[in-house]
């Protein structure tokens, strides 16, 4: 009987190392850019719906005349739905697909934002968007995993920060959502809401042309459904006349490390005692960077009108640090296969960590706009590194399972975030919220400079073994 808690090596079939090989030797080109806008649009989406909550808080606060405490609870919502989505997503995707879990995520969250928009009272607008978070969270940790399962390692850092870049352009629109419609009308925090759960209809698109993971397929034992979907890939690249490299002149090892397990025996497999250094690293890189994520956005338009600021102005600073995630996260996927993802997590961890302390004790609203932009690029860079660096640190076994958890693990520190900072503003003031978070992204910068392994130029295959200690 196999012992599924311990991470086990075992050999690929000659089959099964062919078709791994056919996909790794594969060029960047149609199939993979098409899977990328795929993917992509659900981040752009789910981004978007996530932030919109920084703009409706306000004129719901003032509507329902919320206190502090409720404001913040209402803020964590969707941060709660997360928690619960991305560990539903991850150990579910490793069960029944990555690609039916990402069509039910959609689904999901469209349904549920139609249901927020039509709040008649904040206890409700609590629950629909708790809901949408179960949406937003199961997609955003399956689409990555999912994605770098098909690209090969030259390029896999640079596509996966890539996609998860896609968020910025939902932030971006939200943060536009906010400036015209939410502030254009008292029911402009409906109408806003109303055009976030659009999406819908790419379900159509999805059904039809989303394949599902060959990795995954070979894991699960269907070799012959692994092989349609990477020879149409290969037919795509024939028929515009590309010609394919040898895949017998590809490395990929012999072996591979995990093998397919039930719910509990994935988790179990993410604490053996090869895998615990791996995953204590990510759990706490995961809950510092979205302690200090949503504690600073989620609470950033309220800061600046207790600050004195009109709400009006506030929106628009807001929307100056939400265009800065934009380049932050493509600058970080620009360099993560040259400078290493691991390098380019503490990087970005520890600017963003020195400008929270700078921004803590910004006066003006120039300054504050001017710092405010500079830690939103980094902290978003860091989410560009932390999207591509996760999934590749699991065996395919089981790389669902642990992005999901600790994708999980990081939304219980966006959940405690914007209760804490509620709860603490009246004592701490602007200048000490701010400080918590620039502690806290120095104390992830350190956990992946002493814990994180390289993974730049290597397969998933290689790392997998790698991280278990495995001679290559």
């Amino acid at each position: 009987m196999t012992d599924h808690t311990s991470t086990s090596l075992g050999e690929f079939s000659p089959r099964d190392l062919q078709i791994l090989k056919r996909l790794e030797r594969l060029p960047f080109g149609r199939p993979q850019i098409h899977l990328l806008f795929m993917g992509g649009l659900g981040y752009t989406f789910d981004g978007m719906d996530g932030a919109l909550i920084a703009f409706v808080m306000a004129p719901v606060m003032l509507l329902w005349g919320l206190t502090n405490a409720q404001t913040g609870f209402l803020g964590s919502a969707g941060m709660l739905g997360y928690l619960f989505g991305a560990f539903a997503a991850g150990t579910l995707g490793d069960q029944i697909g990555r690609r039916r879990v990402m069509m039910y995520a959609l689904f999901l969250y469209a349904a549920a934002t139609l249901f927020a928009a039509c709040a008649p009272n904040w206890p409700f607008l609590f629950w629909s968007r708790t809901i949408t978070g179960i949406g937003i969270g199961a997609e955003s940790a399956i689409v990555a995993p999912f994605l770098s399962e098909f690209v090969q390692k030259r390029i896999r850092g640079r596509f996966i920060a890539s996609l998860s870049g896609f968020f910025s352009f939902g932030f971006f629109f939200a943060a536009m959502l906010g400036y015209f419609v939410v502030r254009g009308s008292p029911q402009g925090w409906r109408i806003a809401q109303v055009i976030t759960a659009l999406p819908i209809v790419m379900l159509l698109w999805w059904r039809r042309c989303l394949p599902e993971s060959p990795r995954w397929l070979l894991q699960r034992g269907r070799p012959e459904e692994a092989e349609k979907v990477v020879a149409g890939m290969e037919a795509s690249f024939i028929r515009r006349g590309v010609t394919l490299d040898d895949f017998e002149k590809v490395e990929m090892p012999a072996s591979g490390a995990g093998q397919a397990g039930t719910f509990l025996q994935n988790l179990a497999s993410l604490w053996t005692r090869r895998m615990a250094r791996t995953t204590a690293m990510l759990w706490i890189l995961w809950f510092t960077i979205t302690f200090a994520y949503y504690g600073f956005l989620t609470w950033i338009p309220t800061l600046l009108v207790k600050q004195g600021m009109t709400i009006t102005r506030s929106f628009g600073y807001s929307l100056i640090i939400y265009v800065a995630m934009i380049p932050g996260y493509y600058s970080a996927a620009f360099i993560c296969d040259k400078l290493d993802r691991k390098w380019t997590i503490v990087l970005y961890l520890l600017l963003g960590g020195v400008l929270a302390y700078f921004l803590a004790g910004a006066r003006t609203g120039a300054m504050i706009s001017l710092l405010g932009f500079w830690l939103s690029f980094f902290m978003n860079g860091t989410y560009s590194g932390i999207y591509a660096y996760t999934p590749e640190l699991y065996p395919t076994a089981f790389r669902a399972t642990g992005m999901g958890v600790a994708s999980s693990v990081g939304r219980i520190g966006g959940l405690s975030a914007p209760i804490i900072i509620g709860f603490s503003y009246a004592h701490i003031g602007f200048y000490g919220v701010l400080l918590i978070c620039g502690i806290d992204l120095l104390v992830g910068a350190c956990a992946v400079a002493i814990l994180g392994i390289r993974t730049a130029g290597k397969s998933l295959e290689q790392i997998a073994l790698a991280g278990m200690g495995a001679k290559l």
